[in-house]
């Protein structure tokens, strides 16, 4: 992006800073992020006092002029989405940038925050004021205090209210019960269904491997030929687990609706039978997943032979023309690039239950897997091979080509589609 305009003092070192984003491997491959991020700080930094729509966004970044901001999430998700791919960002290759960029939540104008200690010299201004977050007006002394602490007033406030409506939204079931009837549409809102429909929140089962030894001094996965007297830890996930649960709770938010989360080690029998689950991670970790019905056409197993013996794959149980019998992400001993991870809806133990399972070979893979379900463009590709999805979901098994790059996954491709 080059900008040529005359703006806010820093705006242009704001401006640099969209495209250093935008170019780096967090948001790779992520057209539609990019589209939106450039957008939104357009807007944010040439007109912080306009009002930013979902409608407004939505005609004028995506083409949706049919879009209806009340029974559409999309544009909601999206800036979740963004929310993640920002964090990540700042999480690793831009641990050291000069401007940290913010979506804050409830608000689609971005907040632009300085860091003084790392501003280049070319950048550095005569006062401190010349360069102020974005969007800041240009005030007195004495009313910018009066400001600042009304903004603290009004940030306690809103802290406050957050957790009473959250308090009072877990137990009252005719609160979740507004939230739940409310009326969505889309390709998310489709995939989604069979979580949404009921009024009961479903569970999000996330992997927790159990492993042997110290933080401290070293850990390995627990064998139990080897370590059947040694004590076991079973309380660590890993990153791409956590980044995924996040991108699955901004998916339920934007269409309304809540989910519930427990490690796999505390899942029991009676969890698959009274409500849906979402298991995040593969059998490997999630050994929850041994437990209940799960994928049958692309299943994962350790190699028992070849120069990758031992490491885990997904198997083909019947591949067509064209398809390889088994996918293992990029080996042990060169730099991880590429994932394969199955994204399946399969039905739950008991009748009217369903069961998604979310899971790579790596933890990155499980990551990219649970983006591509939780964008719209991406689950439009899964709905159009499923007859009839508009009207009810059947059950499916997808496999992913997951690229990554620096621990980050970048794009999530639909290798072949299984119905069940």
């Amino acid at each position: 992006m080059t900008v040529t305009r005359t703006l806010v003092p820093g705006s242009q070192l704001f401006f640099q800073q969209i495209d250093r984003i935008i170019k780096s491997h967090s948001l790779r491959g992520s057209e539609a992020l990019c589209k939106l991020l450039q957008y939104l700080a357009k807007k944010s930094l040439e007109d912080p006092d306009a009002p930013l729509k979902e409608y407004q966004i939505a005609t004028e970044v995506f083409g949706r002029n049919d879009f209806d901001p009340q029974s559409d999430s999309s544009i909601r998700v999206q800036a979740g989405r963004l929310r993640v791919k920002l964090a990540e960002y700042y999480a690793s290759e831009g641990a050291n940038d000069p401007v940290l960029v913010k979506v804050p939540k409830g608000s689609y104008h971005l907040v632009f925050e300085t860091r003084p200690s790392t501003l280049h010299p070319e950048a550095t201004p005569p006062h401190p004021e010349s360069v102020p977050t974005v969007p800041v007006p240009n005030v007195p002394t004495r009313g910018r205090f009066a400001i600042t602490t009304l903004t603290v007033c009004l940030l306690i406030l809103l802290v406050a209210l957050a957790i009473l409506l959250r308090g009072r939204n877990r137990p009252d079931a005719s609160v979740s019960s507004i939230r739940e009837t409310r009326p969505v549409s889309g390709p998310l809102a489709e995939f989604w269904r069979p979580f949404t429909s009921g009024s009961e929140q479903p569970w999000v089962i996330y992997s927790n491997a159990a492993f042997v030894g110290r933080p401290e001094t070293g850990m390995r996965y627990y064998n139990s030929r080897e370590d059947g007297k040694a004590r076991v830890y079973d309380h660590y996930t890993g990153v791409g687990e956590v980044l995924a649960i996040h991108a699955l709770d901004e998916v339920f938010a934007g269409m309304g609706r809540h989910v519930r989360v427990k490690r796999g080690s505390l899942f029991t029998l009676d969890d698959a039978r009274n409500t849906n689950l979402i298991f995040v991670g593969s059998p490997s970790e999630n050994l929850s997943l041994l437990d209940i019905p799960s994928t049958q056409e692309f299943v994962f197993q350790r190699a028992t032979s070849g120069p990758r013996k031992g490491d885990l794959e997904v198997v083909n149980k019947h591949p067509k023309s064209g398809e390889a019998g088994s996918y293992m992400a990029s080996p042990s001993d060169a730099p991880l690039l590429e994932d394969y991870a199955v994204v399946g809806l399969v039905p739950g133990v008991s009748p009217e239950r369903f069961v998604m399972i979310l899971a790579g070979t790596t933890t990155f893979g499980t990551e990219g897997a649970v983006e591509f379900a939780s964008q719209p463009e991406s689950v439009q590709k899964v709905l159009r091979q499923i007859p009839g999805s508009a009207i009810q979901m059947k059950p499916f098994e997808a496999l992913l080509h997951v690229k990554i790059a620096r621990g980050v996954p970048i794009e999530s491709e639909l290798v072949t589609l299984r119905l069940r």
